[in-house]
């Protein structure tokens, strides 16, 4: 005789699994009031309904971010959904911490292979949340830094777009400045405001040759018909090229704050109130729906 079903046993089971009472009513049945074995039952279900929602396209979603108290690491992560009211839920929020967590715990060994790996823990926390909150979801990209520098972070449009950069030539005694701690903020927001295709870079050695040929193929092709000499083409190659570097290189960019200053003056400022030469040596910017850093 099948054990009766009770509704403290369902409630039981829907607290541990977060699926709805009567898919957990009929997983006890199925189990004959076994916990474990309805849970199993669960988990075989929701992966059943993940594989269903997973063509389903996920472009909303939300920055998740993480920052040591020490500022020495740091971890911004892209978890998607298909609508903005699920990533406001307390399910989609503890969904991201359980992320960071995950991505913490794997520190160098987190890589985009280990983020999508149907065995790893990224895609074990992903199925039950989607089985329990009705739509596709995805951890698209993270960003971790630990180790190599002070690291700040800046999180705009309540999670939208998340900003990491790190400093170097930072005491800990700069740290504590608050002339600094406006410097960090600047920098993160002028990040921020850049297009996902500008700020690519920390210094202008740092382009690739190749993408700084094919620039200057553009510009010498623009020069053609000119009748120009080559040496004056040459030298108005280069002309060019800094309003490329302007675009692409983060010091070379205006500042958001005064365009007629560039990032490296304002840093150069900063290193003369801080007393002390500060470099950016790495960032990246997410933001929900985009592909590129």
């Amino acid at each position: 005789m099948a054990p009766e079903i009770t509704a403290a046993m369902v409630k039981k089971l829907r607290d541990q699994t977060g699926a709805g009472m009567m898919e957990c009513k009929a997983a006890l049945a199925q189990a004959n009031g076994d916990f474990e074995e309805a849970n199993t039952v669960l988990r075989k279900r929701g992966l059943a309904t993940a594989a269903k929602k997973a063509g389903r396209t996920a472009s909303e979603g939300l920055i998740g971010f993480r920052l040591s108290p020490d500022h020495t690491s740091g971890m911004l992560v892209e978890v998607n959904c298909e609508s903005d009211f699920v990533a406001r839920t307390d399910d989609f929020q503890q969904l991201i911490s359980d992320v960071l967590t995950e991505i913490d715990k794997a520190g160098d060994n987190a890589s985009d292979d280990w983020l999508k790996d149907p065995q790893g823990p990224i895609v074990k926390r992903l199925t039950p949340t989607i089985a329990k909150l009705g739509e596709n979801m995805a951890v698209r990209r993270f960003v971790r830094y630990t180790g190599r520098g002070y690291v700040g972070q800046y999180i705009h449009q309540g999670g939208k777009i998340g900003v990491q950069v790190e400093f170097g030539g930072v005491t800990p005694q700069i740290a504590a400045l608050e002339a600094f701690t406006t410097l960090v903020k600047e920098i993160a927001m002028q990040i921020a405001a850049a297009s996902p295709t500008a700020a690519q870079y920390v210094s202008r050695k740092d382009v690739p040759a190749d993408i700084l040929e094919k620039e200057k193929v553009i510009y010498r092709a623009q020069m053609e018909t000119s009748g120009k000499p080559a040496n004056v083409i040459e030298k108005i190659v280069e002309g060019k090229l800094g309003s490329f570097y302007s675009q692409v290189v983060l010091p070379d960019q205006p500042s958001i704050r005064d365009p007629k200053a560039t990032v490296a003056d304002v840093l150069g400022a900063a290193a003369k109130t801080l007393g002390a030469p500060i470099a950016v040596t790495r960032f990246a910017r997410l933001k929900v729906g985009e592909t590129s850093l």
